[in-house]
């Protein structure tokens, strides 16, 4: 039974409801539409309630030429989408949509985007001891440093331009490959010509047949870019539900920050004293909480997510709410894209709860403790050098000094996804690999070589 209401006023994506009777007011989330004047189909999503019987809602598609007084209808359905095997190979919009001109998507199975709340409670298999499976990337300083496990969530922070759209593809590259998996990549609010970009680029890999692919672009009003990131993990999540393991590529958590914000603005609610919304922490973990492994359905969820961190300051009330809900933090650094030095990972900003001896064994356990303690005592060095030239260094000092140089440039790698602007093969280099070559360099083993002979190579 559809109930009917009136649209009474339209402020940008704000759309207000006015209905007969208090019981007829939809509940929150829930799909009110409606049409413009040349017959285009509005979706709006309730938000709040006002008195007098009215549905705030935020509009999800554009408001342009809706009338006062319009008719709009409920039809007691939050947004759904078409899931299943469907959608590989496919790019939908928030409403479950195509908009890659490929044809309509016929899928009898249907799964709301939002969820009841889960609540705190788990059951606990006592039988069941959570195994931890760490996943190989072939990129060198995430295996030895940031080591990817299954079930985890890794976020890769960084400003603007410095790689963190190049580094998410080059794991999708890579991972989907190795372990034939499934994955899913949601676009929240970046440009169309990425969108276009990453669409070329796995089918140039021939990893677009095992990928699904969700976008709400910069160009879409703040409702879309907000909710897509829930059309995003029910898409993960119904692949997770055929007990199988499934890669959530975010690509950037911030702007649905940054949208939820733009939300919250024009509905009215007084920011925090950090400027913005009252409800950020409780939005981010709404999406975080529903990227976990499932006992119950066996699969598991594994998210890598870019952050856009804005103007660099990673005390950025939006980039520090995101960090709780991490697993490893990997932080690009300008400073080291200015040196050359590609993936762009600081170590020493970046960190990984991953990095457990009982997760990834002893030997790999003391090369990363070792390598991190290098680059430590180079900070420290390369300051004393900037003032005073390398020459007054002591022996022991200039060994460490250069060796961790040689380090810093092994850990570059030529991408897959960048031959174009490199000029140079991609290498996927397996995790005994790395270990090997980190070892050489740290035992001395490789002394005698000139640090400029390990910039930008795959294994020693």
């Amino acid at each position: 039974m559809r109930i009917k209401g009136k649209v009474v006023a339209v402020q940008g994506p704000v759309v207000d409801v006015k209905f007969s009777r208090a019981q007829d007011v939809p509940n929150i989330y829930s799909v009110i539409k409606t049409e413009t004047i040349d017959k285009e189909e509005v979706i709006l999503e309730v938000a709040e309630h006002q008195a007098g019987n009215i549905a705030r809602c935020i509009s999800i598609n554009s408001t342009i030429n809706i009338q006062r007084h319009a008719d709009a209808y409920y039809e007691h359905t939050s947004i759904e989408i078409s899931a299943g095997d469907v959608l590989y190979g496919r790019i939908i919009n928030i409403l479950g949509k195509p908009i890659d001109q490929k044809g309509d998507i016929d899928s009898l199975e249907k799964f709301p985007i939002r969820k009841p709340e889960m609540g705190s409670r788990t059951k606990v298999d006592k039988s069941k001891t959570r195994s931890f499976e760490v996943m190989e990337t072939g990129i060198k300083v995430i295996d030895l440093l940031f080591p990817v496990v299954k079930g985890s969530k890794t976020g890769i922070l960084g400003g603007a331009a410095l790689g963190k759209s190049i580094l998410t593809l080059e794991i999708i590259q890579h991972i989907v490959k190795k372990y034939q998996g499934s994955c899913v990549f949601v676009g929240i609010g970046e440009r169309i010509r990425e969108g276009n970009e990453l669409y070329y680029e796995l089918l140039k890999h021939d990893v677009l047949s095992k990928t699904m692919m969700v976008f709400g672009q910069m160009n879409e009003p703040p409702g879309a870019r907000f909710s897509v990131a829930m059309t995003g993990i029910t898409m993960a999540e119904s692949i997770q539900r055929k007990n199988q393991d499934v890669l959530l590529f975010v690509d950037n958590i911030f702007r649905f920050v940054q949208a939820g914000a733009e939300i919250s603005t024009l509905l009215g609610r007084v920011p925090s004293e950090t400027g913005y919304q009252p409800t950020l922490m409780a939005e981010a973990s709404e999406f975080h909480e529903r990227i976990r492994s499932s006992q119950e359905v066996g699969g598991s969820i594994t998210s890598v997510e870019a952050v856009y961190v804005p103007a660099d300051d990673l005390t950025d009330p939006a980039v520090v709410a995101l960090f709780s809900f991490l697993d490893s933090i990997l932080v690009l650094s300008r400073e080291r894209i200015q040196l050359g030095l590609y993936p762009a990972i600081d170590p020493l900003l970046s960190s990984c709860a991953n990095l457990d001896i009982d997760i990834i064994g002893r030997r790999h356990f003391q090369i990363s403790q070792e390598t991190i303690r290098i680059f430590q005592r180079y900070e420290e060095l390369r300051r004393i050098v900037l003032v005073v030239g390398i020459d007054e260094l002591s022996a022991a000092d200039r060994v460490i000094y250069e060796r961790a140089r040689k380090l810093q440039n092994f850990l570059t790698q030529p991408f897959f996804v960048a031959e174009a602007y490199t000029g140079k093969k991609g290498e996927y280099v397996s995790l005994a690999q790395t270990l090997e070559g980190c070892e050489a360099i740290i035992s001395g083993k490789v002394d005698h070589r000139s640090e400029e002979e390990f910039y930008l190579i795959g294994a020693i």
